[in-house]
């Protein structure tokens, strides 16, 4: 018997003696560099943030967040050791105790049962595949020795902990912490650092997300050994056992909207650094504000809702059969719902039980949702008898719901309409917000920056600004009577303009024709100062002159602008004459916290940047806040500032709505229209679509800035409470003018030299009028 043991022990000797040598004979010279864990680089993605650090957008396959094991908290790596390496600080990278466990329970020859360390972990996520075969776990083995022997136990877990997969795309902790808490690491209590410590086994089958069931048994074995470890006490393990965990409910989104924001950031950064844009840890600094953009997307969003509301319920996205089983119909409302592109707040639903009283709806979630009352509103007509197969609401019916502040619900619908919102720093060009769209999940088109569209009305101030170059100004009347202009004049076809009402003043000042959007008034004075200089003009404001005709249509906005562009041109007349460079990115840093590109924001404006003189800045400034006041714009005198100025646009048939506009030093424009340019509505204007979007937020962005009263330029007489200019003043200041024939030599002013008042005797107008380039006639865009 002694002989038998004696020979067994020999024997295993021999073994072990044989797969030592063949270890380091064979595997030690083959064992790949420690380069990679000895200068770990992690793969860090690109992260896009406010100006005052609220995180909008992040960019690569790997969501991690890099902790430093100092910063580490401890309650973590305990719940953590506990579960996956208990005697990590004691052993030399291969736990025998364990690997003698593993063996007994492996003698069935199938290896599924292991007994690897955090160190044999990291060696095998660093290098090694998951296969569970002899070769590999040698190579585990030798690999772990030799990082022992290069890292200290706390670089192992540093390394550990922040490039183990934890599901949902997450690579450590600390990048975990935020996908399924939506908190830093720091903030995590026990019960919840539990459930983190249980994911590394198995990520998916542990996942608290998509598995909850599982992943609280999980958790629930950590809380026990942590117990029994006395890395807590048996208070603190019922009271972690017992707790009701909260999942972050929008995974990887941001409680900022800025998804049109991060595109654009992210766009800038690849073109410079290409597919390492995602893995170097660049952090992008933009210039947006957090509670600015906050408020741009809830007020655009707000807005278009209430739009689209107002232009009734076009029926169901689609309609399904429902199965008589239960089974098999919770399996066809769960398949057409995954279909439905998410949209904030609305929430695709199937209609169960449908009447002119109540409905009945089963959300994705699977619960059941009755509305009834004030949430039938829109529908009231698709639960009528009479409602049309495509409009009608019916067992089956694919629609959307969404849930008030208060907590009831109601049915509602995706929009079709397209809106745009932007504000940026008057002197410094700086963006505060940017809202590109409705919903960038439904479209990533992005408004602000890509969609060109008639600017209506909008356009009028720099007519207006020109025009005081010629010798106009606020007291100048303009006689608002029908204007017949024949095809000689146009070179086109007869052409005569309307106003959006119908109506006619008669003689006005052209302080109420530009705060009343007077059309007919509007195209008298461009056709006075002449087309090729107002064109011309409209270069200072950074206008592309391409895009807009050069005959008189362009008095009301036949041409093309972006709203950023027209952002940009308003803050000249915001900022007292001096053209700005709208910029977005304020800092770009890299992974080591290097700046690698930086914009010094200017604090002061440059002479060089002056584009107009100050006195017509000062001038048609305060014909904008008539216009606010008293005018088309009138309801953004609910914001009671005396600094509001801006202007209503409407363009031809209501295709496009704008309020462009500022106060408190910020620029800001908002846009409504379809992106197939169909009519907004009838009854819908400018004032209307997009002032509301506007007012409210600049009722956010403007608390806390006091309002900006400006100095008068010198240069500048008041007459019966209007500035003119000097040069202008007299007993030619502003009598009436006959706009039916054009003022002598108006077309021919050199621009920014006096010219001849207006009032000079007029000689008769040319066959041809050589300012009306081309005319042709237009469908009259209302001015408001």
């Amino acid at each position: 018997m002694i002989r038998a043991l004696i020979g067994v022990g020999l024997a295993g000797l021999a073994a072990g003696g044989l797969l030592l040598a063949y270890m380091l004979l064979y595997i030690a010279p083959n064992l790949p560099s420690l380069e990679a864990i000895t200068d770990y680089r992690p793969k860090i993605p690109l992260r896009v943030y406010t100006a005052d650090n609220a995180l909008i957008g992040e960019f690569g396959e790997e969501h991690r967040d890099f902790i430093a094991i100092k910063d580490m908290p401890e309650m973590m790596k305990k719940a953590l050791l506990s579960i996956e390496d208990k005697r990590f600080y004691e052993h030399n990278g291969i736990d025998y105790v364990r690997v003698l466990g593993a063996v007994r329970s492996n003698l069935g020859g199938s290896f599924r049962q292991g007994g690897s360390t955090i160190t044999m972990q990291v060696a095998r996520n660093f290098y090694l595949t998951r296969d569970k075969v002899i070769g590999r776990k040698l190579q585990e083995v030798m690999l772990a020795l030799k990082i022992e022997a290069a890292l200290s136990k706390d670089q192992i877990l540093e390394l550990y902990m922040n490039q183990i997969y934890l599901g949902q795309r997450s690579f450590g902790f600390g990048s975990a912490a935020q996908t399924y808490f939506g908190k830093s690491l720091k903030e995590l209590d026990v019960a919840e650092m539990a459930m983190l410590a249980g994911l590394p086994q198995n990520p998916a089958r542990h996942n608290p997300i998509s598995n909850p069931k599982r992943a609280k048994q999980r958790q629930q074995i950590v809380l026990r050994m942590m117990r029994d470890q006395d890395l807590i006490n048996e208070d603190q393990y019922k009271k972690a056992a017992h707790e009701t965990l909260h999942f972050a409910r929008k995974g990887q989104d941001f409680d900022v909207h800025a998804e049109y924001v991060a595109e654009l950031a992210r766009q800038t950064v690849y073109a410079q650094f290409k597919e390492e844009s995602y893995t170097r840890g660049i952090s992008v600094y933009t210039t947006i504000l957090k509670a600015d953009q906050k408020a741009a997307y809830e007020s655009t969003r707000r807005n278009v809702l209430n739009y689209d509301q107002r232009h009734g319920y076009r029926g169901p996205e689609a309609v399904i059969a429902l199965p008589e089983n239960e089974e098999e119909r919770d399996d066809a409302i769960e398949e057409a719902l995954q279909k439905r592109p998410s949209s904030d707040g609305l929430i695709p639903a199937v209609v169960l039980v449908a009447g002119p009283k109540a409905v009945k709806v089963q959300n994705p979630s699977g619960e059941e949702i009755t509305i009834s009352g004030d949430g039938l509103r829109l529908a009231a007509s698709a639960l009528s008898d009479k409602a049309k197969d495509t409009v009608r609401l019916r067992p089956g019916a694919v629609i959307r719901i969404m849930q008030s502040e208060k907590g009831a619900w109601s049915i509602s619908q995706v929009p079709q309409v397209a809106a745009a919102f932007v504000s940026i720093d008057a002197v410094t060009g700086a963006y505060h917000a940017m809202v590109g769209g409705f919903d960038y999940n439904l479209q990533k088109f992005n408004h602000v920056t890509q969609a060109w569209r008639q600017p209506g009305s909008s356009i009028k101030p720099f007519v207006y600004s020109a025009s005081l170059e010629r010798g106009f100004s606020p007291l100048t009347l303009i006689n608002d009577v029908p204007l017949n202009l024949t095809g000689a004049e146009t070179g086109n076809e007869a052409w005569s303009p309307k106003n959006d009402d119908g109506k006619f003043d008669g003689p006005i000042t052209m302080r109420t024709a530009l705060s009343e959007s007077k059309n007919v008034a509007s195209v008298r004075i461009l056709r006075a100062i002449g087309v090729p200089y107002a064109h011309s003009y409209l270069g200072k404001f950074g206008f592309d002159l391409a895009k807009h005709p050069k005959n008189l249509t362009m008095a009301l906005g036949t041409g093309s602008v972006t709203p950023a562009q027209l952002a940009g041109a308003y803050s000249v007349f915001a900022n007292g004459g001096y053209s700005v460079e709208p910029y977005l990115i304020a800092k770009i840093v890299d992974g080591d916290g290097k700046v690698i590109s930086a914009v010094q924001p200017r604090a002061t404006l440059p002479d060089e940047a002056r584009v107009i003189d100050p006195r017509n800045a000062f001038v048609t400034d305060s014909m904008l806040r008539q216009v606010t006041r008293t005018g088309t714009g009138a309801a953004a005198a609910r914001l009671g500032r005396s600094d509001i100025a801006g202007k209503t646009g409407t363009s031809s048939d209501a295709v496009d709505g704008w309020f462009a506009g500022y106060g408190g030093g910020i620029v800001a424009v908002s846009w409504m229209g379809y992106d197939d340019s169909r009519s907004l509505g009838g009854k819908e204007f400018g004032s209307s679509v997009a002032l509301p979007i506007w007012i409210d937020y600049m009722r956010v962005a403007l608390q806390g800035r006091p309002a900006q009263e400006r100095q008068v330029p010198a240069g500048l007489t008041q007459v019966d409470g209007e500035w003119l200019y000097d040069e202008f003043t007299g007993d030619t200041a502003h009598p009436p003018l006959d706009f039916d024939s054009t003022p002598s030599g108006a077309e021919n002013v050199v621009p920014g030299t006096p010219a001849a008042p207006p009032g000079t005797p007029a000689t008769p107008a040319p066959a041809t009028a050589p300012n009306a380039e081309n005319i042709k006639p237009q469908p009259t865009g209302p001015g408001r």
